[in-house]
């Protein structure tokens, strides 16, 4: 078969390696990151039954996913600003969304992967079409490779996109900014009861602090704001004390718990501004290339972003292996159900963020958890439930 080229090694990009070569398929994954360790991978995600899961059996996983499990990190709990818990929701342990560490799950995969499949240090800087479903890349250090198949799943901001779709993410309104805290039962106890043994939300119209309790007693913070791109940017966050001011500072009368989560953050706040691709984006077939994972489908935090990429991959996989010989067929048969699912998921993404930051915050939310009416304008989030990350 023709060589197999995949632009990105974050988890669509390497579900899609490991299916390939479940059945016997080489492909060689491109990865600008300069090693495994190069960066942090986000926190916590929760892996979903149906599709997440689904990814990792077809992959040949699913023992080694149970295995780094962190066990009761199901339970979700919604808090009002002054610390008063409004819904708690334990971990019931059935299994459905448990939560594993990213870094762990990417690890996971890169080990089943052979030696050399993954090519570090190598980041796309041109791609030309040359015909015939075959495209050229040329990489950051001047060396190229032609391949036969191209699958952009090098996220947001896609070097691969361009070659199919005009359309680039737009900035949703809202900014998560990002800290953590250690060793927190022991030197911040407050904070950590009331963040729980899950995912925190404490929400007001607007804004939020969100926590996520990580293993060995991790917080990790993703404080959410409503405002322009321009305000974030006016923050000096290379000036830690500053920075944390500037964000307390939205929170004004919020319970100490809560905001101490901010002011006695021990890495420095880390912004992080929310965009999305339109809704339903999709393209017309282009021979030879095609997209998954946040590279084809970016829409707000939910709690399906890294599930869907890891579907995505899984499926491209099983297609390209049900058509060998005939790469057009496994390219279409995968594309058209991943644009209906990705287009149904970002409506329902769209829809979280407003019950999370929405006039009617945090009963909104707590209305889409328990399947209440409410008057509230329609709602967004990431993991199965808003708890922000992404790839």
């Amino acid at each position: 078969m023709a060589p197999i080229t995949i632009i990105g090694a974050g988890l669509g990009g390497l579900t899609l390696a490991r299916v390939l070569h479940v059945h016997g398929i080489a492909a060689t994954v491109y990865e600008a990151d300069a090693s495994a360790e190069a960066r942090t991978q986000g926190g916590m995600l929760d892996i979903h039954d149906h599709n997440g899961q689904l990814a990792l059996k077809a992959a040949g996983l699913f023992d080694e996913f149970r295995r780094i499990i962190h066990e009761g990190g199901e339970a979700t709990r919604v808090l009002d600003p002054h610390g008063t818990v409004l819904f708690d929701e334990p971990d019931d342990g059935n299994g459905g969304r448990p939560e594993v560490h990213r870094g762990e799950l990417r690890r996971i995969l890169l080990d089943s992967l052979p030696d050399g499949t993954v090519q570090w240090g190598r980041k796309v800087t041109q791609v030309h079409p040359l015909g015939d479903g075959r495209h050229a890349l040329t990489f950051a250090d001047g060396s190229t490779v032609t391949t036969s198949l191209l699958v952009g799943a090098d996220g947001a901001w896609s070097r691969i996109r361009p070659l199919l779709s005009d359309a680039k993410p737009e900035y949703v309104g809202i900014s998560f900014i990002e800290t953590y805290l250690f060793n927190a039962d022991a030197r911040h106890a407050a904070s950590a009861k009331a963040v729980g043994g899950g995912a925190m939300l404490a929400l007001a119209p607007g804004k939020g602090i969100q926590a996520h309790r990580e293993t060995n007693g991790v917080l990790h913070t993703y404080v959410a704001l409503t405002r322009p791109q321009e305000w974030i940017a006016g923050i000096d966050f290379a000036n830690p004390k500053e920075a944390k001011a500037r964000v307390v500072a939205e929170f004004d009368g919020w319970a100490p718990a809560l905001t101490a989560l901010i002011t006695d953050g021990e890495t420095d706040l880390v912004p992080r501004k929310l965009h999305a691709l339109p809704a339903g984006h999709r393209w017309e077939r282009v021979p030879g290339v095609t997209l998954l994972g946040d590279a084809a489908h970016l829409m707000p935090p939910s709690g399906e972003g890294a599930n869907l990429a890891m579907y995505d991959g899984a499926e491209l996989g099983k297609a390209i292996a049900a058509h060998r010989g005939d790469l057009e067929a496994a390219l279409a048969g995968y594309e058209e159900p991943m644009f209906v699912r990705s287009a149904n998921e970002a409506v329902e993404a769209a829809s979280l963020l407003r019950h999370c930051f929405g006039d009617n915050a945090p009963y909104g939310l707590i209305d889409f958890f328990t399947g209440s009416e409410s008057t509230a304008a329609p709602p967004t989030a990431e993991q199965g439930r808003p708890a922000p990350d992404s790839r």
